[in-house]
């Protein structure tokens, strides 16, 4: 996989470079709540285009259903992008059409533009091989060198990750060769004691990774919502918490497969229990109770792990030396459910292990809570593609950087 230093060691002053970057941020209407990954992709915008280059950045943000949709527009991000650089960040309104072949035209050495959600288009995350490649040849259009540095993007075959880096010269930017860099780092050559936290709403949503991990790490940490399906699974009570009945028998063989490889499998022994979920906006007082993991009241849904359960994870971190992190510990949007998740993020700080937050949640939940991202081993900004990179997948954006 060719870098960005070797592309700027050829030298690109002049050169139209196409940057998939990952803009795919938390709004509020029009106000970002969380520029975290904005912040991430820019080492390489600003590499570029203090080199002399002429940058169109280009991403997707939300769901779109393949044309315009003002609400997920991505010109709160050119904005953004243009405050933290300091300069005039051009936004075109289309992704392909006359405003942006204007805001590319009219660009200036060293100057950035960003073009409009990619999925405005329906060529972006088509199926169909002809159409996504319709949709990559009028991008390619735009460009004369292509900078893959969408992580959180990696894992789509999508028209510009998949498709357009072998119409153009491609690279690999900044952010993506230190993710792939560190999840290496938990793959190839690791240091032990091993240890994975795993939290989140839905079991089936860790089945792969949780499967791969059995094969490398030494134990396994379990909260959130998908605690509650692995508590039921060794016939405990979980009243109305989160549950995905039809996991029980895989959640069963995971359990048993952990046993008989030495994996040692951490669940909760306490949770934060409540009739109500909380109000989220309001963050209102939801005045939980705390409760024995093996007697969760029928009428009670499990909303956070417990004060001895926080005690018994910070203490399986503590010696490890390799931590991953994925998913939060319960509804850590509500201060009354927010403890368990900050003890995970704590017990990490405090340890010496090399820390890995793998993105999604738990990198929101990091920043939300006020913790230091800096003091953390690395916080990476996709975590979709970090479980199907540590579920051992190929992933259609590297193979594209690879190729």
């Amino acid at each position: 996989m060719k870098t960005i230093d070797e592309l700027l060691a050829d030298g690109v002053a002049g050169k139209r470079v196409f940057v998939r970057a990952d803009l795919n941020v938390p709004l509020d209407g029009t106000t970002i709540t969380d520029d975290g990954r904005i912040r991430a992709v820019l080492p390489t915008v600003k590499a570029l285009a203090e080199a002399g280059a002429r940058v169109v950045v280009a991403s997707h943000l939300g769901r779109p259903k393949g044309a315009p949709d003002p609400a997920f527009s991505l010109a709160p991000a050119a904005a953004r992008i243009g405050e933290l650089l300091g300069a005039d960040v051009r936004f075109a309104t289309d992704t392909v059409g006359d405003s942006a072949k204007a805001a590319v035209a009219d660009l200036a050495d060293g100057q950035v533009a960003v073009i409009e959600n990619l999925r405005f288009n329906a060529g972006e995350t088509a199926k169909d091989d002809a159409e996504r490649g319709a949709f990559a040849d009028q991008l390619a259009a735009l460009a004369d060198v292509y900078v893959g540095d969408g992580f959180g993007a990696v894992h789509r075959k999508h028209a510009s990750v998949f498709d357009l880096p072998g119409r153009l010269p491609h690279y690999a930017g900044y952010l993506i060769a230190t993710e792939v860099g560190v999840l290496k780092k938990l793959t190839d050559d690791v240091k032990r004691p091993y240890a994975v936290v795993l939290g989140g709403a839905k079991v089936s949503d860790k089945l792969g990774v949780i499967d791969h991990l059995l094969e490398k790490a030494d134990r396994i940490l379990i909260g959130g919502g998908m605690a509650y399906t692995f508590l039921k699974a060794q016939g405990h009570e979980v009243g109305i918490s989160l549950l995905q009945e039809d996991q029980i028998p895989a959640v069963l063989g995971y359990l048993k497969r952990a046993e008989e490889k030495g994996v040692e499998f951490v669940l909760p022994v306490d949770v934060l229990v409540s009739t109500d979920f909380p109000d989220l906006k309001t963050k209102a007082p939801a005045h939980p109770t705390t409760v024995a993991a093996d007697a969760i009241p029928a009428d009670q849904e499990g909303l956070d792990i417990g004060p001895e359960t926080r005690k018994l994870y910070a203490s399986k971190l503590a010696d490890a030396a390799t931590v991953f992190w994925n998913g939060p510990m319960g509804v850590f949007e509500h201060p009354d459910y927010a403890d368990g998740t900050k003890a995970v993020a704590q017990a990490l700080l405090d340890s010496s292990a090399f820390t890995v937050v793998g993105g999604g949640d738990s990198a929101a939940a990091v920043r939300i809570l006020g913790f230091d991202e800096n003091a953390f081993g690395h916080i990476s900004t996709g975590g979709g593609a970090s479980l199907e990179y540590l579920e051992g997948k190929t992933l259609p954006g590297l193979a594209a950087l690879e190729n």
